[in-house]
This record gives C-alpha cells, sequence and structure tokens, in this order.
C-alpha cells in the first residue's frame, strides 16, 4: 500500500503539490491563532463557591454555612475533591473535578446543587460561583498609585471599583478583575448605649429605621390635564446630615428622637482584611486582571494593555497606572528562547543534508519537510486546544532531529539508482519518463521500512499518554506535539519527498 502511494504521488504531482501548498496556508493561520502561554496550565477542573455572611466567627461561619455547602457538594456528579475554608465573614468552598469534566457545565451542575442547598443557609449568607478561570488565570496586574498625595486611598478604590474595574471587565477574555488593597469609605454609627437606654430604643429599632430611611418606594400614577405623573419617594441617605436626621421615634412629649440624638455619624473606612503596597513607599489600591479558562494569554494582555492606555485619559491628575506583573514578558522570552533553538535547529539539519546529500535541490527536498511538518502539527494542536508553550514546542525541538531521516535515506537512494543508470548508460542521461520510473523503483524500495519506522519512533511517546493529573498535563502537550510532528514526517516522506 505504501509503494502504491509513492508510485500514486509520483504520478500526481501537480495535486500533491497543490495539497502541499493548501495544507502550509492552513498551518500558517493555525500557528498564529494557536493560544500562546508560558508553560502548561496545570490547574484541576474546579468551581469555587463563595459565600459571604458579615460578621461571624469562623466557627459559626464553619457550622452554617461551609458544612451545609460542602456535604452537598460530594454529590456533584463529577467531583472527585471538595475543600471547604472558613474565614472570619467568609466562606470559600474548592470542587475539585475528574480530569476532561467541561469547565461550564461543571458549574452549572454546581449551580444546581447550589440551589438545592440555598435554603439551609441563613438569610444573610449570599453565595456566588467565583470566575471561569484557573490558578494560573493571573496574567496581569496594575496599581493605581497617587504621588502627589491629592487622592486619598478611598478615593482610589472608588476609581478601581467605580471606573476601571468595568471598563477592563468588557475586555474579551477577561473573566474577572480583582481589587487589592486600598479601602472602601462608608458611613460609620457610633451609637451611644446611655441615650439609648435613657430614650428606651434598642439597637434593632434603629437599624429597621436606617434600612426603612435609606430607600426608595414607588406609588401610583396620577393622570392631571391629560397628563400622566408618576408619584415616587425618593429615600436614598446622601449625606452625614441625612442620617443625622433619620427618625427613631418620640419622646415622651411628642418631640420627634432623631438619629443624632443617639449616636455620632461619621465617614469612615470599613474593615479591611489586608493591604497593597507598593515598593516600600507607601500602600497604593492594585488590580489583578484573571483571564478566562482555555483563552490566548498574550492576546489577552495585549488588550488589557491596549485599554488601559486609553483609559489612562480619564485618570484624574496625578493618577497613574503602574504596572506590577505582566505575563507577557515571561511568554515571549520563553517563547524567543525556544524559537531560537528550533531556528539553530533548522540550520544544523540543513548543513548536515547539504554535507551529506551534497545536492543543493535534494538537500532542500529534505529540509522543507521540517516546516512543513511543524505546521501539520499546529494545525492538529489547534482543534484539540493544545496551546504553544514551553513544553509544546519542546516536543516539536525534539522531534526535529529524527524528522528528516527518512527523506535523507530515501533521497540518498534515489541518487545511488540513478548513479547506477548512468553507469550503465554512460553516454547519455535519463529522459523525465526515466527519472521517475527510476525515482519511483528506489522510494518504493525503501519508504514503506522508513515509514513504518518512523511510526514506531512517533509510538514511542505513548506511555507519556497514560499519565494523569499534574504529570499528564505537564507532559502530554510534549507528547502530542512530538507524535504529530512525526507523523506529518512520515506522511511527507512517502507522498512529498519522492515528487522532490
Amino acid at each position: 500500500m505504501i509503494a502504491a502511494l509513492i508510485r500514486w504521488s509520483i504520478h500526481n504531482r501537480f495535486l500533491v503539490l497543490m495539497a502541499t501548498v493548501m495544507v502550509s496556508a492552513w498551518g500558517v493561520y493555525s500557528m498564529l491563532q494557536t493560544p500562546l502561554d508560558a508553560i502548561p496550565d496545570l490547574s484541576d477542573v474546579q468551581v469555587i463557591i463563595k459565600t459571604t455572611y458579615p460578621g461571624q466567627a469562623p466557627q459559626v461561619v464553619e457550622d452554617q454555612v461551609t458544612y451545609p455547602l460542602a456535604t452537598t457538594m460530594l454529590s456533584v456528579p463529577g467531583a472527585k475533591v471538595v475543600r471547604g475554608y472558613s474565614m472570619f465573614g467568609d466562606s470559600f468552598v474548592y470542587i475539585l473535578f475528574e480530569d476532561g469534566t467541561d469547565l461550564y457545565w461543571a458549574r452549572s451542575r454546581v449551580l444546581e446543587y447550589l440551589s438545592q442547598v440555598q435554603g439551609r443557609l441563613p438569610p444573610s449568607a449570599k453565595s456566588a460561583l467565583g470566575p471561569d478561570a484557573t490558578g494560573v488565570g493571573w496574567v496581569y496586574e496594575y496599581a493605581l498609585v497617587d504621588r502627589t498625595g491629592k487622592h486619598d486611598l478611598g478615593q482610589l478604590t472608588a476609581l478601581q471599583d467605580w471606573f476601571l474595574k468595568y471598563e477592563l471587565k468588557t475586555v474579551p477574555n477577561v473573566a474577572e478583575v480583582a481589587t487589592i488593597g486600598g479601602f472602601v469609605p462608608a458611613y460609620q454609627i457610633v451609637l451611644n448605649p446611655d441615650r439609648m437606654r435613657a430614650f428606651r430604643i434598642p439597637q434593632s429599632q434603629i437599624v429597621e429605621a436606617v434600612t426603612r430611611a435609606n430607600n426608595e418606594t414607588g406609588g401610583s400614577v396620577l393622570e392631571l390635564g391629560e397628563a400622566e405623573y408618576m408619584v415616587r419617594a425618593t429615600g436614598y441617605l446622601k449625606t452625614l446630615d441625612d442620617f443625622r436626621s433619620v427618625p427613631l421615634g418620640r419622646g415622651p412629649e411628642g418631640t420627634p428622637i432623631l438619629l443624632k440624638d443617639l449616636a455620632w455619624v461619621q465617614r469612615g473606612p470599613e474593615i479591611r482584611r489586608g493591604i497593597s503596597e507598593l515598593d516600600g513607599a507607601g500602600e497604593v489600591v492594585g488590580g489583578v486582571i484573571v483571564m478566562r479558562f482555555g483563552k490566548n494569554a498574550l492576546e489577552t494582555i495585549d488588550a488589557v494593555k491596549a485599554k488601559l492606555e486609553t483609559l489612562k485619559k480619564g485618570l484624574p491628575q496625578g493618577v497613574e497606572i503602574v504596572p506590577t506583573y505582566d505575563r507577557s514578558d515571561l511568554i515571549l522570552r520563553a517563547i524567543d528562547n525556544l524559537k531560537g533553538k528550533l531556528i539553530e535547529e533548522f540550520i544544523i539539519v540543513a548543513l548536515v543534508c547539504a554535507a551529506f546529500l551534497f545536492h543543493l535541490r535534494s538537500s532542500l527536498v529534505a529540509i522543507v519537510t521540517l516546516p512543513l511538518g511543524v505546521l501539520m502539527a499546529f494545525i492538529v494542536m489547534r482543534y484539540q486546544g493544545v496551546n504553544a508553550n514551553i513544553m509544546s514546542l519542546g516536543g516539536i525541538a525534539i522531534a526535529i532531529g529524527a524528522m528528516v531521516d527518512a527523506a535523507i535515506v530515501m533521497i540518498e537512494n534515489a541518487h545511488k539508482h540513478l548513479e547506477r543508470w548512468r553507469h550503465e548508460n554512460p553516454d547519455r542521461d535519463p529522459d523525465a519518463a526515466q527519472q521517475m520510473e527510476l525515482i519511483g523503483t528506489a522510494a518504493s524500495e525503501v519508504g514503506p521500512a522508513l515509514f513504518f519506522s518512523l511510526l514506531i519512533i512517533t509510538l514511542s511517546f505513548v506511555p507519556v499518554f497514560t499519565l494523569e493529573a499534574q504529570e499528564g498535563r505537564l507532559f502530554s502537550p510534549l507528547a502530542f506535539t512530538k507524535t504529530y510532528s512525526m507523523a506529518a514526517a512520515a506522511g511527507l516522506s512517502v507522498s512529498l519527498v519522492p515528487d522532490g
């Protein structure tokens, strides 16, 4: 069968060359569309449930939130590990799924089971899923800095949370924009217990009064003079005086009791669980860009940088954005280093082919199988979802040395057959038909053995495919690309090389 394929390729050179051009164009397109990253994503498929339970101690959070959620998530299909963490006011439940589970299928099943357990949680506990990202989704980080001192941390936090965060979330492939450091401004009500006792007003009544005052109520519609007027009560509290004027009740003589009679109202920060500091120069407000699962890290970072450049024009005077972490530098250095090694290997293989074959055209035929085999490997990589990283490109680097073996042997055998014909016919050169027949005979003689020998080399990394968990995710890209490159070289050795 291999010999028949070789003879068909020799007699249909135009079709083979056209197919080669089309596959080359397809490979170039696939290479440009393949996601780039520094290393493979070793993270498990996981879904995070964050539950906020304000003001509660870790033990209370554990008993009332974390335990019910963790025990319910144990029965989620495909879940292999469930971990729960309780801290002051917050609960985190991590559900790890079996390898190969689709992340968005896992998230939908977790949501299904979360709806079942929601009724068993305290009313004030609010649950939400974490972003659809993995542990290596942290691709970019920046800090908001005001070296002029005109804006405090509260203003910088508001700028991050209400301006930059929403704009950056519109960037394609960005799953989350997290804020680090700073503080959130809040209205603080400091109660005076002596006055509360004197007026006989409990804390629950004060909380209820402030809640009612900070609300809007809709009414009906009045029709006057063929026009409709909507009736509504606007009750949002905006200033300190608005809070101080909240009515709590009436005194013995009908005098209204206001909030300012029982408490001090002031502005201050919410409780902070951490800070963000930059280069020992003081506190700043940081922002973290989390990339969506399975997307192109380099493309996402470039889009974020472009968006930040446009957003800088809308920042207040004196506020600047300082990049603090940029994975694109690591990605480009890793890819450039490996690209340089690949180019060196190409050059060495080309020189070796030229030295041993001592024939320029024959050397080019052997060398051209290298980029074609690499491009064909990129086609499969793109549709399989394997991104270009130091491991996947390393597999191509390993395969390059063996990819030209079959081409060199086949070309050398063709030269031997031509030399033997010229020795038997010293007075003339073979015409085109005779030359094609000689090359076909030479290729058919060694082609099947070369093809199957390359297939055997191709299958040498099959044991790597049996690795599981993080080991499998680390080494499988290398095994895949090495296998694809060698398989492409085997196919080219019995189709394109005889035509050369």
